[in-house]
């Protein structure tokens, strides 16, 4: 259906393209707020136009959803539809850290079928395909196999007062990273209480869940894709048997701020 090995190459210099405006590399770059707290750069223009271009000639057919383009009504026709963040952790980007990645996910009847992350500035490049498995730098993944809830990593630089019984690891700005770090085995948990797009997190669940992690909403319920409000509400990637735990923990907070932080 898809030519993986053109898709790799697209991904690829997407993420030269990003990486030779990256401030960490001594280049300078563009930037502005499309809202308060909400940068965006040059490099992300850039990444977007030229994603936008060559996926739409690798598959013609499929729809187009991705942060920096404005979002047409047609997509949730077609059986296809590309989910791309062109730089996914545009505060680190920006400030010349390594933790941002180039996303990229193709989606089918609401699901990923292929999910491919390039993080240049690390030096990876993370894929997965449906039914196929997890890969960084040609790799294969395992996730997390952590059995109790209790001390599992967080990518966090801090947490609430309640879960003050896990620990902490390094924390990427980009969400996409610190979910692929559960598929990698660098940590055990990931969760989100808030609203968020689809485009942060298509390419990456998949990975997780090739790896063999538990993906959902901050509810334990199944995520889908390519919706015609591309967003949910909170997000958790973990080690299977501390799903229901988190869950648990989970649950009560989500119920109690997700009518507040829509919107």
């Amino acid at each position: 259906m898809i030519d993986k090995a053109r898709l790799q190459e697209i991904v690829r210099e997407a993420g030269r393209i990003a990486h030779a405006c990256w401030p960490g590399a001594g280049h300078s770059v563009e930037a502005w707020e499309k809202g308060p707290g909400n940068p965006v750069s040059a490099a992300d223009i850039a990444v977007d136009t030229f994603l936008k271009r060559e996926l739409g000639a690798l598959l013609p057919a499929a729809g187009w959803l991705s942060e920096e383009s404005a979002d047409h009504p047609e997509r949730l026709a077609k059986g296809l539809c590309w989910l791309v963040d062109p730089i996914d952790g545009t505060r680190d980007f920006l400030r010349g850290r390594s933790g941002w990645c180039v996303s990229v996910a193709l989606i089918s009847a609401g699901r990923p079928l292929i999910g491919m992350l390039a993080a240049p500035a690390r030096g990876e490049e993370w894929i997965a395909a449906a039914g196929q498995g997890a890969w960084r730098n040609g790799t294969a993944l395992s996730a997390s196999r952590r059995q109790h809830f209790a001390g599992a990593r967080v990518p966090a630089d801090h947490l609430h007062p309640e879960d003050r019984d896990l620990t902490t690891v390094d924390q990427p700005n980009s969400i996409a990273l610190r979910i692929a770090m559960v598929a990698a085995d660098e940590a055990d948990l990931v969760a989100t209480l808030r609203w968020g797009y689809e485009w942060d997190i298509a390419a990456a669940t998949l990975i997780a869940r090739e790896a063999g992690a538990e993906v959902s909403d901050a509810f334990g319920n199944p995520l889908a894709y390519n919706k015609r409000d591309p967003r949910a509400f909170g997000l958790l990637v973990c080690a299977p048997a501390i799903h229901g735990a988190a869950v648990e923990r989970l649950a009560g907070r989500a119920a109690e701020l997700a009518p507040r932080t829509k919107g």
